[in-house]
């Protein structure tokens, strides 16, 4: 994806990503995508790339409540939702808000909790609130997740199930910086880490402001019809036994969207789909064992599919 924010909102909030994380706009675009589209981010990569900081830098970006979780084999879902205790003196009980009420929620090695603990976040990404010993409790807007996690092959990590990763609404993998940025990157920290002294350039109101614009996105509808033989393809593919899901399809409508309007356009075009479509779809998709064992990966084929299927004109 080639980043293109030229809308001044949108540009103004890569400029303040990339004061932290060198030599990455197309990775950085994709998570701010990810924002104004009102999905949820996952960052899959080795340790130590970044992941947590770009996501620390993003919730510093916005001038909106904040809070991180770090997952571990011990965390309870009451730990990320809350709990219900008794005040004795009252003999009431009370409600104590876990760290999801807040607008964003960083879930730091979100693959390191048990399964149960991560499909506590369920029903908090997909309907923006919980329910806990029976009453239903909205959560703030905006609200989104943005969770880091390492490669499923690492010790001590559970594979996310199809239903958290279908909650997603994209992948991305910052991978290692160039030479030159990190040489930069050593001389910039060698005093203080300049997430230390990064300040929001946009309000709670002011990104709610922005996902409204971006909804209203003009997307013709052959280019819909072109979205959805993409979703088509991936469900029909001898490689796949997985395919997309309509949650997908509703995805990849949201991120070209946000890309048009990054790039001051009210209206989508194929490009815009073709750009984003690899981290909307590849996390989405199973593979079959036989071409999981020829050494093939989602990234891959759904990149074939993006060649395979004719743009409209």
């Amino acid at each position: 994806m080639r980043p293109s924010a030229r809308r001044p909102e949108g540009a103004s909030l890569l400029a303040n990503l990339e004061r932290v994380i060198l030599g990455k706009p197309t990775e950085l675009t994709l998570v701010l995508v990810g924002v104004l589209a009102e999905g949820h981010v996952l960052m899959e990569d080795v340790p130590g790339v970044g992941k947590t900081t770009l996501a620390r830098a993003v919730a510093r970006s916005l001038a909106v409540d904040f809070r991180r979780v770090q997952f571990t084999p011990d965390l309870m879902p009451s730990d990320i939702l809350g709990t219900t205790v008794l005040r004795p003196a009252e003999g009431t009980f009370e409600f104590q808000p876990g760290p999801v009420f807040a607008h964003v929620l960083l879930a730091d090695e979100v693959n390191r909790a048990s399964p149960r603990t991560q499909s506590a976040l369920l029903e908090a990404m997909s309907e923006r609130q919980v329910t806990i010993d029976g009453v239903t409790r909205p959560l703030p807007r905006p609200f989104f997740v943005i969770a880091t996690q390492n490669p499923a092959d690492y010790q001590g990590t559970y594979p996310l199930p199809e239903a958290q990763l279908d909650r997603f609404l994209l992948r991305v993998r910052l991978g290692y910086p160039a030479i030159e940025q990190e040489l930069e990157m050593l001389y910039e920290q060698r005093e203080v880490h300049p997430l230390e002294s990064l300040g929001p350039v946009a309000t709670g109101e002011e990104l709610r402001a922005m996902q409204a614009a971006v909804r209203a996105v003009r997307v013709d509808r052959a280019v819909a019809r072109y979205q959805l033989e993409l979703i088509r393809r991936t469900r029909t593919h001898d490689d796949l036994a997985l395919g997309v899901s309509p949650r997908g399809a509703l995805g990849l409508f949201r991120a070209s969207q946000a890309v048009a309007w990054l790039a001051a356009r009210d209206y989508v075009t194929p490009a815009d789909v073709q750009a984003v479509a690899t981290a909307v779809l590849a996390h989405r998709v199973e593979l079959r064992p036989p071409a999981r064992y020829a050494g093939r990966s989602d990234v891959q084929i759904v990149e074939a599919i993006v060649g395979e299927v004719p743009v409209p004109t």
